[in-house]
């Protein structure tokens, strides 16, 4: 077991808000705690299609990583370069994994050795994604696993039950702990829920990309973690602005630093999840835990909800 099932709190949700201290911490289920700033693994291999990741920087990122205080890593079996593999290199990093290490994985898109995203499991083939993910870690249960809906860009709308069920059933079994959904709507977020507890969204989300307020919302009513992915921009949304470049002057941070410190202090259910394969860039991420945005800052920046 590589996450410890800390005594359980009144409830699910988040436990503290960020402020001088730190980040804060939330509760997964209301029975795992983690602090709200984390870590994806996505970029470790290198780029989807080149240039190749460097093993030595990527465990080197990932252990820093744990030193520093992350127990929440992001991974799916489908981050891989032509040379490297997300799951490989975390194993390699981290295994055996420390019992507060929560290690979140996803399934759902398929993604051929060119790195082409061609299709999305169907229910019949999400065993064998889930077995693929509890073999590349070398565990027998995985911390989390999220359904995500559609491949690149947008979600689509259809209905998730029929495949959201197959994880559910792989739940019951053992094979994993809790559940969570991707790229998903309110209204598929509510089908997941009818059908099993569902303790974490990851949903685009950002200072400069604020569509999904409502949802990050709703996840805070009903104690449910929202991990945004491109909270920092990820090449689609520019972070710089003149609002960006004031508070970053005001904290003497970076607007990188900014952005993450934004989304703690936007809603108590965030967890922060940015990934990086550089040192550097880790720890002035990790900085960021001890950024306190105040009212003034928010306004300026903008929090819709």
């Amino acid at each position: 077991m590589n996450a410890s099932q800390n005594t359980p709190p009144p409830g699910p949700g988040p436990l503290s808000a960020p402020g001088t201290t730190g980040p804060g911490v939330f509760a997964l289920g209301g029975t795992v705690t983690v602090p709200r700033l984390g870590f994806g693994a996505m970029q470790l291999p290198g780029r989807w299609s080149g240039p190749a990741g460097d093993t030595e920087k990527a465990v080197a990122v990932t252990r820093r990583a744990v030193e520093l205080g992350v127990r929440y890593i992001d991974t799916a079996a489908f981050y891989f370069s032509p040379t490297h593999r997300a799951n490989d290199l975390l194993r390699e990093a981290l295994f055996p994994y420390a019992q507060d290490v929560v290690i979140a994985t996803k399934v759902g898109p398929l993604r051929d050795e060119t790195g082409e995203m061609y299709a999305e499991a169907r229910p019949d083939q999400l065993r064998a994604e889930v077995e693929r993910n509890l073999e590349d870690l070398r565990v027998d249960t995985l911390d989390l696993v999220h359904l995500r809906v559609g491949r690149l860009g947008a979600g689509i709308a259809d209905s998730l039950g029929e495949r959201f069920e197959v994880l559910a059933a792989l739940r019951e079994e053992g094979l994993i702990r809790q559940l969570g959904v991707s790229n998903v709507t309110s209204g598929q977020l509510a089908e997941a829920r009818s059908i099993a507890p569902v303790v974490a969204v990851q949903n685009r989300f950002g200072v400069r990309d604020q569509t999904d307020a409502a949802l990050v919302d709703i996840c805070a009513d009903a104690g449910i973690a929202y991990m945004p992915f491109f909270a920092l921009g990820g090449g689609h949304t520019a972070l710089d602005s003149e609002e960006m470049r004031t508070v970053a002057a005001r904290h003497g941070a970076t607007e990188h630093q900014v952005a993450l410190a934004w989304g703690l202090a936007r809603s108590p259910s965030i967890v922060q999840i940015p990934g990086t394969a550089s040192l550097a860039h880790l720890e002035q991420n990790m900085a960021a835990g001890q950024l306190d945005l105040d009212e003034e800052d928010m306004d300026l920046l903008g929090r819709r909800g």
